[in-house]
């Protein structure tokens, strides 16, 4: 009966996992970028990442963290994870503009050099995405204590079940950019690079400009 429900779990997790990671967002395009540089590996590594935070999350939501979250918390994030999605669009454009003069990438064309690190990347792109706390702390919050009613082990089935889709999405796109690196022309590989750090501004412009909008939290 346990492996019954650990096994239920694990499906919810992976179903609701890849059902986030399927939705485009900053982290996605990030890894698009990245994986042109470092390879099939930035995909998993952008992972871990965003599987620290999620863990952190988890941890704290077990405890009934997300009841002392209030709107002007929520509206912070908004406003500072917008302007940190943009700066890293702005330096995604920066990238582009050196492989669209250049016969290579270079490795320190970002000032940051944030990109020397696939698993920051995919911290920083998780916590400045404010809908990525908006669902641990209301939905995902949610299902994580529904789930820990069951029982820790079917809590830990879901929260594995979810990184499992996670995983498996973001490597297969890393593989797949990866594997068409040498297919991409110069021209070409700046274009991937020009859309997603446009995409990354606009992701970056919306969340301010929304950050006053009211979310009612459990």
């Amino acid at each position: 009966m346990l492996a019954i429900e650990i096994l239920k779990a694990l499906l919810l997790g992976f179903s609701v996992g890849l059902t986030g990671a399927l939705i485009p967002g900053p982290m996605l395009f990030a890894t698009i970028e990245i994986s042109l540089k470092k390879g099939w590996l930035a995909g998993p590594q952008v992972v871990f990442g965003h599987m620290v935070i999620e863990l952190v999350l988890y941890i704290l939501i077990l405890f009934g963290a997300a009841s002392l979250v209030g709107n002007g918390v929520i509206s912070a994030i908004f406003l500072i994870g917008g302007l940190s999605l943009v700066v890293f669009g702005v330096l995604t454009l920066k990238d582009a503009r050196t492989a669209a003069s250049s016969t290579r990438i270079s490795q320190d064309s970002s000032g940051l050099k944030l990109t020397s690190s696939p698993a920051l990347i995919g911290l920083i792109t998780s916590v400045s995405n404010p809908y990525f706390w908006i669902w641990w702390l209301t939905a995902g919050g949610a299902l994580v204590l529904r789930e820990y009613e069951l029982g820790i082990i079917i809590s830990v089935a879901y929260i594995l079940g979810h990184w499992i889709a996670d995983f498996s999405w973001f490597t297969a796109i890393s593989g797949s950019f990866s594997c068409g690196k040498a297919l991409f022309s110069q021209k070409m590989h700046s274009y991937i690079l020009y859309i997603c750090g446009t995409f990354l501004i606009f992701f970056g412009m919306y969340f301010m400009l929304n950050y006053n909008h009211s979310i009612q939290l459990p």
